[in-house]
């Protein structure tokens, strides 16, 4: 398959198909602000020499370090030096890894959970850097026939070892039997975690707030905001914000105004909608239109 030279195509093309793509990046492409993409994405640092911010919190991205990000947590990449800095970037779309999962392995795992100590980042030792480099330059091999599938095989052989890699490390962190994949201690919270899921995807208009929330399923706020955060990986706020702005980026591609748009997401006030907007997508509605129709 094609390894891209660029961090925005993978993800235009993760997007378009609806499977997942691979960077290999060596030049720095100007980086937005901080943002979130449709997309989960996997971050592999051969060289280091950045800083990661994921949700508030900051990382620096040293040489051998791999992060997991989900569609919903925002994260912001600043360079700490001059120096060129080799990674591996790929975008996998959630779709798809739901696809691919089974009752018995959940490869969502490592883009979802969030309790244990390390949380997004993790430190290869050799033999895992190989391995994983080993599966990246097997996606780089062309074939005469078969390319899909061959390639499809190797994603989920190298989505189900970075999710072994990161069941284990759990395991060894916390040295608690707890935390295991979903068809085990998740499954007793999924139903509830789909009917909150399904619930937020179309009341998105609606008062989405914790108490709200926790009022329509007879459950505590509390409660309530730690299930969600373990099964999914981001705080009910930050869901309800991204499918909000994930609305708000149609509407606005359909030709609403502003002040429509605003209110058919769900924001109290223009103000809101606008600091909301800016900080996810990376630029304010206004541009952001004005980008999308340009490329058209």
């Amino acid at each position: 398959m094609l390894i891209y030279d660029s961090c925005q195509e993978a993800i235009e093309y993760c997007l378009a198909t609806k499977t997942f793509a691979v960077a290999h990046l060596y030049s720095n492409e100007k980086t937005m602000d901080i943002h979130i993409h449709d997309t989960y994405e996997i971050y592999f640092s051969i060289s280091g020499g950045k800083q990661f911010l994921i949700d508030d919190r900051l990382y620096e991205f040293k040489p051998n370090d791999i992060f997991f990000i989900n569609q919903f947590e925002s994260h912001h990449v600043k360079r700490l030096d001059s120096m060129t800095h080799e990674r591996i970037v790929i975008s996998v779309h959630p779709d798809f890894v739901t696809a691919l999962s089974t009752e018995k392995t959940d490869l969502n795992f490592c883009f979802t959970y969030r309790d244990a100590p390390f949380g997004h980042r993790l430190t290869l030792d050799d033999r895992e850097v190989g391995k994983l480099m080993y599966y990246v330059h097997k996606l780089d091999e062309t074939y005469e026939y078969g390319q899909d599938l061959l390639d499809m095989a190797v994603f989920i052989e190298m989505l189900t070892f970075l999710n072994h890699m990161f069941y284990i490390r759990c395991r060894k962190k916390e040295n608690d039997d707890t935390v295991v994949p979903k068809s085990v201690a998740m499954t007793a919270h999924q139903e509830l975690i789909d009917r909150v899921l399904s619930y937020v995807n179309q009341h998105l208009s609606e008062n989405l707030s914790i108490s709200a929330l926790s009022e329509q399923f007879f459950l505590s706020g509390p409660y309530l905001c730690k299930v969600f955060k373990a099964r999914t990986g981001v705080t009910i706020n930050s869901y309800v914000a991204a499918k909000r702005i994930s609305y708000a980026k149609e509407l606005l591609m359909e030709g609403h105004s502003m002040t429509e748009t605003c209110q058919m997401c769900g924001f109290g006030d223009y103000s809101n909608f606008f600091k909301t907007f800016t900080k996810i997508v990376g630029v304010s509605p206004k541009k952001y239109v004005t980008i999308q129709r340009t490329e058209l």
